[in-house]
């Protein structure tokens, strides 16, 4: 259709010849009138490159030859409009207020806001880009207190009769203060409506003196960038680099990259010092953004730090819009780290006893938890907290909302076949793995860790196998295994020299049933070898008794509290947060805004910046509340860069291979996906691979459109730059690594392009809203451990065998612990309501300015709505009895859509929490 459309345009361009001079250039509402006849770039769809170019250079050479038949010896001169769409803040502060009613009266008098447009065109007189005049907006001064969300105004520049295309427009904010620029339509060309899409803070002349740069929505690949616009094209992207000196100002809009130096203060004394992440073969991590700051007094290699509530740097446009920044995360977490946190450390830590039992749990949801708040902390009750405390009232009583892991069943969480059932269904699905050899054996050097030999014996798990030996079961793929043995051993000397901290390094064995359902069978704890006879290792199996059920249990919350740590550091922020962060810092220096690339790429990389920014100075940093509530405690960061050097490969992220890693899929291309799942009713999986495959289908769609064939490909020299930038710079220390994909074909492309939309959107989403809904009910998902497992020769065997439901708990976070943790992760699993979902994407019809694209967008949200229909009749259907039964909940966190709040469900386009 659009191909028609083209050649019928061509046409009508043809008999446009017939139309006299005068009509064309004296009569400036032709251009209104004709806009039928245009065919301009601006929004024809094109089915392929050369298509596009024949079409290109014959509607050129038609044009140029009318334009040879009728213009006049003189241009004639007409009037086109600006349509400005500014978004107010909701909330401002005093000085806010006074500054902007200053800019309302000087605004009258010159100091005002300016246009520019700037054709697709050379200026044949200068060489250089075709410019306009300049233009100011109207009615400033008259709109400056309106109080709606968005102000529209006006500006009207006189342009020539052969000024061309507008391509770019600049922006000088001459007043004091900054604003945020939506959008800029202009009208009266003969193309039709040029809209440019701005989304970005315009800032004041006296801050940043030279001209903002906004490009229309027509995306242009390097090559193809018209005449006017190369050398501006090229600038904006200098000036977003920076020359990677000096401190950053809030206001500046620089990318570039620096090590994890920041996350420790060893000013305030050596149990503030941490290892800088980053930069060597023996600590290696991706790289962060640069914010410039001074080091500190005591360690020259470490970065001062911005300590709460200041804000750290990142680059002006990527913090966070005022309804994300008031309504979820800075306002609330914030409200939690700064406010709620303290309170509760004051109200409990001089009493920070362990929870006697269940109902001591329970009566955090049902009658809350008084807090001895002080006038000081009046202000509390006002803040934006999330939902789950937001009842702090009259009483000071701070009620938590009930997680949905007891919605259905509030002992369900007992239970063996939930505890198996989570590790495909719940918020951490992504480390089971079959098992293919059993013993199962440790990849850690034998000469520092001791034997490789594990303390498992066929004889432990031989009676749970339904009749079968080991060896079929293993050939039949009915053993599974959860194995964090090679993880957490290398620090555990450290970890349970830590006060209160005790953990083990866990293997858990899964036995498949006739029914698709996964039962624990046995339970590897391993201790590091402390000399040559030492009892390392020891296995709990289901239990027979009374006293092997609360071994039981406790083995089980030790694998929990494994899990936790190993969820939140490495498959969490490692895998989806950090990992991610270096390709969001080289698109932005190397692609232009103009990028086809960068277009696609562009919702995906929202506000991951300033989450991350905000993680490093609050949640992963020194004493901050990763350390405080997770088993690893001040070692967290350390375990998380040992995964990031013996686990992570790039080339492995995408879903598909990520099962094949795992052993939970094989090759099969008679299968829906071209994967047969071993375990058919896998939740996780089986929902992620739709998604998966609807992300590849629209991205090859839309990486078909522009590149035709690898020439295209291996000549676009910005997307080459941001892919070897993204690895070369970001992940400098594995940049050798034989493992990168290589980017030479479309398919490279597609393969690239698809593992990074699906890390930004549907596995941090699997990841990350289901923590409070699972994690807030703690003896679910403790995220430490107080207590290892007494054995009968241990002294507190005693205390355990006459009161095992008070050991029990004792082993758990105390009071203290748990209600921190769950205040921060109910704000962590917490949709924000400007959300922006998988399948939407903000001003759908102007962020392209390429129909067929747009059309193959309609096409993606439409299969993203299918499916999610699909997860819904899943969920109903009761042969899938991992996510459907008697107590049992769905499984919903790659349901597309979502409500605000605390929902277990949803799949933001981007790391934006």
């Amino acid at each position: 259709m659009a191909l028609a459309k083209e050649i019928m345009g061509i046409s009508l361009v043809e008999k446009s010849s017939l139309i006299s001079s005068s009509k064309v250039f004296l009569n400036p509402n032709f251009y209104q009138k004709e806009n039928q006849l245009c065919v301009g770039r601006q929004f024809q769809g094109r089915r392929n490159l050369r298509t596009r170019r024949v079409l290109r250079q014959s509607t050129m050479a038609a044009i140029s030859e009318n334009l040879i038949k009728v213009v006049p010896e003189k241009a004639v001169k007409f009037k086109v409009r600006a349509v400005v769409t500014v978004r107010n803040k909701n909330k401002e502060d005093l000085k806010e207020t006074i500054v902007k009613h200053l800019d309302a009266f000087t605004d009258r008098f010159g100091r005002n806001v300016a246009l520019e447009l700037i054709s697709t065109d050379i200026d044949p007189n200068t060489k250089g880009p075709k410019k306009s005049n300049q233009a100011v907006l109207k009615d400033w001064s008259k709109k400056s207190n309106l109080k709606t969300e968005r102000v529209n105004y006006t500006a009207e520049f006189v342009v020539d009769s052969n000024f061309g295309t507008p391509g770019a427009i600049t922006v000088t904010n001459k007043h004091q203060q900054e604003f945020f620029l939506e959008s800029i339509t202009i009208e009266g060309f003969a193309c039709g409506a040029v809209h440019f899409p701005c989304n970005s803070w315009v800032q004041s002349k006296k801050d940043h003196p030279g001209k903002r740069i906004f490009f229309s929505n027509q995306p242009y690949l390097p090559n193809e960038t018209p005449a006017g616009l190369k050398s501006i094209r090229e600038r904006e992207l200098r000036d977003l680099r920076g020359d990677g000196t000096g401190i950053r100002k809030l206001s500046d809009r620089v990318y570039d990259y620096d090590i994890y130096n920041d996350l420790g203060n060893p000013d305030k004394g050596i149990d503030f010092a941490r290892p800088k992440l980053g930069g060597s073969n023996n600590v290696p991590y991706p790289r962060r953004c640069r914010t410039g700051r001074v080091p500190t007094d005591t360690d020259m290699s470490a970065e001062s730090r911005v300590e709460k509530p200041k804000p750290l740097y990142v680059p002006r446009d990527e913090q966070f819009e005022e309804s994300k920044m008031n309504a979820f995360t800075t306002g609330r977490l914030k409200a939690v780290l700064h406010n709620l946190i303290p309170s509760l450390m004051a109200s409990i830590s001089t009493n920070n006893h362990d929870f006697k039992g269940f109902s001591d749990i329970d009566s955090l949801y049902s009658k809350g938890l008084l807090l001895k708040l002080g006038l000081q902390d009046e202000m509390l009750k006002k803040l934006p907290l999330p939902k789950v405390v937001s009842s702090i009232q009259e009483g000071d009583l701070l009620k938590y909302d009930t997680p949905k892991i007891l919605s259905k069943d509030r002992f369900a969480w007992l239970r063996d076949d939930e505890f198996a059932r989570q590790a495909i269904a719940g918020v951490n699905p992504v480390n089971i793995e079959r098992l293919k050899v059993f013993p199962p054996v440790s990849k850690l050097d034998p000469e520092i860790y001791g034997t490789q030999e594990s303390a498992l014996k066929e004889e432990h798990i031989l009676g749970h196998l339904n009749g079968m030996t080991v060896q079929e079961a293993l050939d039949a793929n009915r053993l599974y295994i959860v194995d964090y043995h090679d993880v957490y051993l290398p620090f555990l000397d450290r970890i349970n020299a830590l006060d209160g901290r005790k953990a083990y390094a866990t293997r858990t064995i899964f036995f498949l049933s006739d029914l698709g359902t996964l039962k624990p069978v046995a339970i590897e704890l391993s201790l590091p070898q402390t000399g040559p006879s030492s009892r390392s290792k020891r296995v709990v199996t289901p239990p027979v008794d009374a006293t092997g059920n609360w071994m039981w249990q406790l083995a089980k919350a030790h694998v929990c509290s494994n899990d936790a740590g190993v969820h939140q550091l490495v498959n969490h922020w490692l895998r989806t947060h950090a990992c991610l962060e270096p390709f969001i810092l080289a698109a932005h220096r190397q692609l232009s805004a103009m990028h086809p690339i960068y277009k696609l790429l562009d919702p995906h990389m929202r506000y991951t910046l300033e989450i991350n920014a905000l993680a490093r100075q609050s949640l992963i940093s020194a004493d901050g509340v990763i350390e405080a509530c997770f088993t690893p405690g001040r070692y967290c960061m350390e375990m998380s860069a040992a995964a990031y050097k013996n686990f992570w490969r790039f080339d492995l992220e995408g879903l598909p291979a990520d099962l094949i890693r795992r052993g939970m899929a094989i090759p099969d291309p008679t299968q829906r996906h071209g994967l047969k799942l071993l375990i058919e009713d896998y939740p996780y999986a089986a929902d992620g691979l739709m998604i998966w495959a609807a992300i590849e289908g629209w991205v090859r769609s839309y990486v078909n459109h522009y590149y035709p064939d690898s020439a295209q490909v291996c000549n676009d020299r910005e997307l080459q730059a941001w892919y070897a930038e993204s690895i070369n710079v970001g992940h400098a220390d594995l940049r050798n690594a034989e493992w990168w994909p290589t980017l030479a074909t479309p398919e490279d492309l597609i393969s690239i392009l698809t593992t990074l939309i699906w890390l930004a959107s549907a596995q941090h989403a699997s990841l990350n809203f289901g923590q409070y809904p699972y994690g807030g009910y703690v003896p679910n998902r403790p995220p430490l451990m107080r207590r290892l497992i007494p054995d009968e020769n241990d002294p507190e065997y005693a205390v355990f065998h006459a009161d095992p439901q008070k050991y029990f708990f004792s082993a758990l976070p105390s009071l203290l612990q748990a209600t921190k943790f769950m205040a921060v992760v109910d704000t962590l699993s917490t949709h924000s309501p400007d959300e922006e979902y998988i399948g939407d994407r903000q001003q759908p019809s102007t962020w392209t300015g390429d129909a067929e694209i747009v059309e193959a967008f309609y096409d993606f949200s439409s299969e993203i709505r299918r499916i999610e229909k699909e997860i819904d009749d899943r969920n109903a259907d009761t042969r899938l009895r991992n996510r459907c039964g008697a107590g049992v909940l769905p499984y919903e966190l790659l349901a597309p859509s979502s409500d605000p709040g605390v929902t277990c469900r949803g799949v933001p386009n981007s790391v934006s929490i």
